[in-house]
């Protein structure tokens, strides 16, 4: 049995995620730590876009160390510093997740670990 994700008619759905993922018993689950943009010399890329796309290549390399893929992620958190970067957080995204859409939550946070950090994305594969 394959991941199933869940959206009942009865609920709306604000966006490109799912309400709900069920994983099958027996699957493999990895919990990934909230990915800063950080690269692997520890230099912060610039701007909003910039820092998105260093998150998902470092989100993508510790699922490829699990033998997994961006496909095998069924919920994602995303901790943004500003409202106005939820349209760039989101078309960096859709460069990385396809259908069919994860689990999903986003919040507006006051701040992450250091001041220069404007997002911070954390997710958990099962495969």
């Amino acid at each position: 049995m394959a991941n199933k994700f869940h959206n009942p008619k009865s609920v709306t759905l604000a966006g490109k995620y799912a309400l709900g993922c069920e994983v099958p018993a027996g699957t493999r689950l990895l919990f990934v730590s909230g990915q800063v943009g950080l690269d692997g010399n520890g230099k912060l890329a610039d701007g909003i876009e910039a820092q998105c796309e260093q998150v998902w290549k470092n989100i993508g390399e510790v699922l490829k160390s699990a033998g997994m893929d961006y496909a095998d992620i069924v919920k994602m958190t995303t901790f943004l510093t500003d409202s106005r970067f939820i349209v760039a957080n989101r078309t960096v995204r859709d460069k990385y997740i396809k259908e069919p859409y994860t689990a999903s939550t986003l919040l507006i946070v006051q701040g992450l670990a250091d001041p220069s950090m404007l997002v911070e994305i954390e997710v958990t594969a099962a495969k």
